[in-house]
């Protein structure tokens, strides 16, 4: 009987990951297996030292494996090389990390444009693409402000829109509001959601927040570089950011995925950018 289930969107099958220190060999990742179909949710959370971060980057591509297998949509990226990877990258995946790694020189939708820019796209496309996402995620009255004249929930909010501009099927963030205050957490929460339900993108966050963890149908636990369990609930539906008075979402702004379905610049494109 042929099997019509979908392809999960990326698939890891036995990643471990080993590094060589003052002559000793240290085990980070010990056998992963994982699947993430199409328009998740879901959070890795663990204590310090579990893996959860040299997970995301493997895959993310940012890190290969010692061992195993990162299969995108059937395809395994762990036999391409770096300039196949960097517009694997480009073309499939966004990246949130704790700290945005803005441009300074740049304003906002300078900052956002930059990933389309670096490809190649239209200035004026990008341009467009950009306003859109950055009206989407509460910002369109600090189009020309620099990071530096920014919030830190507002330079956040920068480099998720940065980190959509691609229209990527996956976005990975590592602790995205890490760095940010309770209240401000919460409307990124509610954010990251609100672009899930919009626009369809899977996203896979790291992180230490237990609010964050409460609202995920599904959380991934690790320990000491194995997957300790892999909880699947109904959570509750997260408050729309507009229901509570926070960074208000522009219906259907940015679109659906197009032709060129694919995330931010890849390692080595845009140093320190969403996607490198």
């Amino acid at each position: 009987m042929t099997d019509l289930s979908p392809l999960p969107l990326v698939r890891v099958e036995g990643i471990t990951k080993k590094f060589l220190h003052e002559g000793n060999e240290i085990e980070i990742l010990r056998g992963i297996d994982l699947e993430v179909g199409q328009g998740e949710m879901l959070c890795i959370v663990g204590p310090s030292g579990a893996g959860k971060s040299t997970l995301l980057h493997i895959l993310g591509t940012l890190d290969l494996p010692t061992a195993g297998r990162i299969v995108y949509e059937g395809r395994d990226v762990t036999r391409h090389g770096s300039a196949q990877l960097a517009d694997f990258r480009n073309r499939t995946l966004g990246f949130v990390f704790q700290f945005h790694h803005l441009l300074p020189e740049f304003t906002a939708i300078e900052n956002v444009m930059m990933p389309g820019l670096i490809r190649g796209i239209a200035r004026a496309a990008m341009q467009e693409r950009a306003r859109a996402l950055l009206d989407q995620v509460g910002l369109s009255h600090r189009l020309s402000h620099r990071p530096g004249e920014l919030s830190g929930g507002e330079q956040q909010r920068v480099a998720l829109a940065r980190a959509l501009v691609m229209r990527p099927k996956l976005v990975l963030a590592d602790e995205p509001t890490g760095n940010l205050d309770s209240k401000t957490s919460e409307a990124m929460h509610a954010l990251v959601f609100e672009l899930n339900r919009s626009l369809g993108v899977t996203f896979l966050i790291v992180t230490h927040s237990k609010e964050l963890a409460a609202l995920m149908p599904r959380v991934v636990h690790m320990v000491d570089g194995r997957i300790d369990r892999d909880e699947r609930r109904a959570a509750d539906p997260a408050p729309a950011p507009e229901a509570r008075g926070e960074l208000p979402v522009a219906a259907g702004a940015a679109g659906a995925p197009g032709p060129e379905v694919g995330a931010t610049a890849g390692e080595g494109d845009m140093p320190g950018a969403s996607g490198a």
